[in-house]
């Protein structure tokens, strides 16, 4: 347990916007920065970060939150881990009591997973250096492959002992659940009895992008052929294969600064470039590429650049995914090793100074490369050259910005030695079809929606809040203003008129409180309110927007988070520029929350002017019906005063 002053050192310490930069490319707009959302693919950033409010807000898909919901939003941690992390990142100390055997087994199924692979990390790396075998067969593999001891340690390689359950053994003895052990794939489980599934294999662990341990690839050295050369983790609740990038946790960084994206294919290739300098290097580790690894890399930069061994073969099969890049409109360059050589053999028998120069030289558009690549190819076969054309445009075709998709059909178009007009024709072509599939497809989407909302219509008795607008209008300038200043007249000791500046949050609370007919029918807002009666009357204290954005009542901090958060910013530039000149609520704020607190009043009464109707209506006594009728003729006149303070006209 984490206790209260840590939790809160840990909250002030945290900055959102390094929290956040850690996984998405942020760009400065005013006082906020905006970058992609990591949480659903956009095209155009709709993702907000607030330096001055400590928060997050992507007005795309709706998600919100602060540094620590980021991390549990992102990470899929618990309330506890996301703490950890951050309190790792700012090197702020949490002093934990050592977990005993029905603590662990207590860990919820995520959290174990994490636990058991972060222990078998440190166990494989632990027999690399220590036993014997370890030492023996992993580490003089490594060496023999000019990974230096720091680079070993920094990717945590490993080995695992050549017995059936050596592992598995030693974690049992250390109080852990055979359940965790089988979901990562660590264990084998067969006619009740468990194995090692890495047994004989030096260890390439997998992390996430915070980098925690999620999974694991096994390279067996033997020459045995009856078994598989390398071993991947199966997938579990932590490790999907299609969404991870070997090496992103410690290229991140690097990929950010130099605007570029090294993609190999893998563990090997990853360590000796990173050994070499080159930092900015994933792996795809062997899987096809996938959407979600490009959308991964688009968080950081649109460039990617795609080294390969100089096989035909293998390039040529990877055209899909490299479309599937081009798609999501980001830029591709190719670079080809040849003589046999690949990333990792190239960077071994080279000085990083020539690893870096070959790779900043030699890479060339993927476009250009894939229509010389066919070229040959096609040599003079005109039916091949033919398929060429067509296979050429549908890649351009998939290119989203028009000016880029001009620029290559005047390139092709010279390269292939046929008139402009004629791709460009060809091209057009190739995307109306394109655009005509996609339209039925959503057209279908669209009718299994309309199917499944129609069979999950809303029920007559589910009615929404009747006053929302009015109660989420104040509840905003509390949160957004409290601490604001208003001047208010009032009268000294021989009754002269005097302003006196009075805080904004003060006379919220105290115009509402004395209007008895405002009641806040939103729970939340309602809340909110309260917590700020309770501070200014029995404290003396406005809390201010940290305090609410950071709440220990999850429904309190998501809904204070979103009513801080505006998709818009106010240009002062703009208006300087343009000399057209505009109020703001900070304005007249005086003016701004009477007006509010009145748009509430004049909806409370509206209420229940209506239900004094309905109650004339059905009366069938005479006295109790004047009675209602007088009071109603009353508010009438209250409603017709207010109306004319909104600045409405009210028709009898």
């Amino acid at each position: 347990m984490i206790n209260h002053d840590t939790i809160q050192n840990i909250i002030e310490t945290s900055r959102i916007e390094e929290v956040v930069g850690d996984f998405v490319v942020l760009k400065k707009r005013g006082v906020n920065m905006i970058g992609l959302c990591p949480f659903h693919n956009e095209k155009t950033p709709s993702f907000t970060v607030s330096p001055a409010k400590g928060i997050y807000k992507c007005f795309g898909c709706g998600k919100a939150g602060n540094s620590i919901n980021f991390i549990m939003e992102h990470e899929h941690y618990s309330y506890p881990e996301a703490l950890k992390y951050l309190a790792g990142k700012y090197n702020i100390e949490i002093e934990e009591e050592v977990q005993t055997s029905e603590q662990l087994q207590s860990l919820n199924e995520k959290e174990s997973l994490y636990n058991i692979s972060a222990f078998a990390q440190k166990y494989f790396t632990e027999n690399l250096f220590n036993s014997e075998e370890g030492k023996a067969i992993g580490y003089t593999y490594f060496k023999e492959r000019d990974f230096s001891e720091e680079t070993i340690k920094k990717f945590q390689l490993g080995y695992c002992i050549d017995k059936w359950d050596d592992f598995t053994a030693y974690a049992l003895k250390n109080g852990y659940n055979p359940e965790p052990l089988t979901l990562t794939g660590l264990t084998i489980k067969k006619e009740e009895q468990y194995f090692d599934r890495f047994r004989g294999r030096v260890m390439f662990p997998i992390h996430n992008l915070s980098g925690r341990v999620i999974a694991f690839g096994g390279r067996i050295l033997s020459s045995d052929k009856s078994k598989a050369k390398y071993v991947n983790s199966p997938e579990s609740d932590i490790y999907h294969k299609s969404n991870v990038l070997y090496g992103l946790h410690l290229a991140k960084n690097a990929i950010i600064s130099s605007n570029n994206c090294y993609l190999v294919e893998g563990y090997t290739d990853v360590i000796s470039l990173h050994q070499a300098g080159v930092q900015n290097v994933v792996a795809s580790s062997g899987t096809s590429l996938t959407t979600e690894q490009i959308r991964l890399i688009k968080r950081y930069t649109p460039n990617i650049t795609i080294l390969y061994d100089g096989d035909a073969a293998g390039i040529k099969a990877s055209f899909r995914g490299i479309d599937m890049i081009l798609e999501e409109g980001m830029n591709v360059k190719i670079i080809l090793f040849t003589d046999g050589e690949d990333p990792d053999s190239f960077a071994r028998k080279n000085r990083p100074d020539d690893v870096l120069h070959f790779i900043k030289t030699n890479a060339v558009d993927f476009i250009n490369f894939k229509t010389n690549l066919l070229l040959l190819e096609a040599s003079s076969d005109p039916i091949k050259k033919a398929e060429l054309i067509k296979e050429i445009i549908h890649t351009i075709a998939l290119i989203p910005e028009a000016i880029n998709r001009s620029v290559y059909v005047k390139e092709c178009s010279i390269m292939l030695n046929i008139p402009e007009q004629t791709v460009m024709n060809e091209l057009n072509k190739t995307r109306r079809k394109k655009s005509q599939q996609k339209t039925q497809q959503e057209e279908y989407n669209q009718t299994e929606t309309d199917v499944t909302e129609y069979t999950h219509t809303i029920q007559p008795e589910m009615i929404s809040n009747t006053c929302e607008y009015q109660e989420k209008e104040i509840i905003t300038f509390l949160l957004k203003y409290g601490n604001n200043k208003i001047e208010l007249d009032a009268t000294n000791e021989d009754d002269e008129i005097i302003q006196i500046l009075y805080e904004a949050a003060k006379f919220i609370i105290m115009e509402v409180k004395r209007d008895s007919t405002i009641q806040f029918e939103n729970k939340i807002y309602e809340s909110i309110f309260l917590d700020f009666d309770f501070y200014i009357n029995k404290k003396n204290i406005i809390p201010d927007d940290t305090y609410f954005v950071n709440h220990s009542n999850e429904m309190i901090q998501m809904t204070s988070i979103n009513l801080l958060s505006f998709p818009y910013i106010y240009s002062k530039n703009w208006e300087d520029k343009k000399k057209i000149y505009s109020t703001t609520e900070e304005t007249n704020l005086k003016g701004t929350i009477i007006k509010a607190i009145n748009a509430l009043r004049f909806r409370k009464l509206l209420l229940i002017m209506e239900n004094l109707q309905e109650k004339i209506k059905n009366s069938t006594n005479y006295e109790e019906s004047e009675v209602h009728q007088k009071l109603y003729i009353l508010l009438s006149k209250a409603r017709s005063d207010l109306a004319i303070s909104l600045g409405g006209i009210v028709v009898f």
